[in-house]
């Protein structure tokens, strides 16, 4: 019988109406899981056991007189920490420059109070959210919980470590180049990055998006349901739109679902990920789906010009900072960003373009296909000391290249857990669909997370002190 920390949130649900368990129940034992595993995996910031705790009190009440309030009422969730939350002040994974406390929660925040999910704490980000690691200059190392000798990926690393560890169902983290479906990917969970504006978001920039991060599609579309609601804060959301989300059913005969094993550029593809995606997509076609070989979308010069732009964006970041404070920034931003001030505008600007070039190549591929099925990263693992998979801080995106356009595009896209390597470690396959297709994306997700029928596997907890 799976333990209250195993259950997925539709499974405590069920179990608070029938009243099986309590949230205050649920609350005491994950606390309990939490104690052992935290020291181990570094996933949280901000967690405050009493404060979860209380609420999950408060929670058990309403239940008990059978008047729960909200769609997640006692569920536990996580926020990543560049979210804010009112009281609180966002660290950017620096704790650099001023840390003004947050007046209000962001719009994800919000959304989940409003429906009474349990705040169980926030999530570790690695240094300005510009690194896929869990490599931090003011968390420290988040390490992943299947090897703790590997890395998570990031930036939404905390979030990917909490998920895979069973820290609560529900998490949220967001995306920019791939920052939730990387870590979903190293870490064997559900990530889901959904169209440009779907959930609102605060600040909002290019691409960049929040979404959950959960150990099942089911539970991701549950999210979707409280996420989505609108939030004029986000100048770039989408118009509100009444979406059943929890309908998860689709009949995948008749679609054509494109094949991009080959991203264009970067890391080349790992056999044992090329393997695992082609028998993913082989389950869409027994299902009646017809596959259709793809050319990859991305080219050496649109990643070489976003990176360009990148680093001009974070040295206008780092120039906010004092020298002092600049030299306590992790050494691998400083290498990479300080490019960025020997650019000319028209140099940042030519980068910026390929933004655009990258948003008219993803939009022609569903001229062709209904969906991409791809790997989510080209490379199975890598140290967790390390700032990214190439190590080198002059190559620091070779392994967004499945991941990125899709971000420019602003398509939905998810990752969800294909299998295990040799090593047992996860490894992610990808599904993409059109603009706003984003519920049409959680139902082909849970068409193929069935078809799969993977077995539940969970990290096992390591001996006191080891990997630390």
């Amino acid at each position: 019988m799976a333990e209250l920390h195993q259950l997925t949130a539709t499974q405590l649900l069920d179990g608070y109406r029938v009243k099986s368990f309590s949230p205050n129940e649920v609350a005491i034992a994950l606390v309990e899981h939490v104690g052992a595993w935290e020291p181990h995996i570094n996933a949280l910031y901000a967690y405050q056991a009493d404060t979860f705790i209380s609420a999950a009190e408060d929670s058990t009440q309403r239940w008990a007189k059978g008047q729960p309030s909200g769609a997640l009422d006692g569920v536990p969730v996580t926020l990543k920490e560049l979210i804010a939350t009112k009281g609180m002040p966002v660290p950017g994974g620096t704790g650099l420059g001023e840390q003004p406390i947050s007046s209000q929660d962001a719009p994800s925040a919000t959304r989940l109070d409003e429906d009474n999910a349990l705040l169980l704490g926030k999530t570790t980000c690695p240094d300005f959210g510009m690194l896929s690691s869990g490599l931090s200059s003011f968390h420290g190392l988040t390490r992943n919980p299947w090897d703790l000798a590997c890395n998570t990926g990031g930036s939404s690393s905390g979030a990917g470590a909490a998920a895979a560890a069973g820290f609560g169902p529900l998490h949220v983290g967001t995306d920019i180049g791939g920052s939730i479906r990387l870590p979903a990917a190293w870490c064997g969970v559900v990530g889901f990055k959904p169209s440009l504006g779907r959930v609102p978001i605060d600040p909002y920039y290019v691409g960049r998006c929040a979404g959950p991060m959960t150990r099942s599609v089911e539970d991701a579309a549950l999210m979707m349901s409280t996420l989505a609601r609108t939030d004029r804060r986000d100048a770039m959301r989408l118009p509100p739109e009444d979406i059943d989300w929890q309908n998860l059913t689709l009949d995948i005969k008749g679609l054509r679902i494109g094949v991009m094993m080959e991203a264009g550029c970067g890391l080349p593809l790992d056999d044992e990920i090329r393997h695992h995606v082609e028998q993913a997509a082989k389950q869409l076609e027994a299902a009646g789906a017809t596959l259709v070989p793809l050319a990859p979308v991305l080219t050496r010069d649109m990643l070489d010009g976003l990176d360009r732009f990148w680093q001009a964006r974070q040295w206008n970041e780092l120039l906010k900072l004092s020298p002092e404070e600049r030299e306590r920034v992790l050494p691998a931003i400083l290498a990479w960003a300080d490019g960025g001030a020997r650019l000319s505008g028209v140099e940042v600007v030519q980068g910026f373009q390929q933004t655009m070039v990258m948003r008219r190549v993803t939009e022609a591929v569903f001229e062709q296909v209904d969906a991409v099925i791809s790997p989510t990263t080209p490379n199975i693992a890598f140290p967790a000391e390390w700032p990214s998979p190439t190590n080198d801080p002059r190559q620091p995106f070779e392994h967004i290249v499945y991941n990125v356009p899709w971000n420019m595009g602003e398509q939905p896209a998810i990752s969800l857990n294909a299998g295990f390597s040799s090593s047992d470690m996860p490894i992610g396959v990808q599904l993409v669909g059109p603009r706003f297709a984003d519920h049409f994306v959680l139902q082909l997700a849970r068409q193929l997370e069935k078809r799969l029928a993977l077995p539940l596997r969970w990290p096992s907890l390591p001996r006191d002190g080891a990997g630390i």
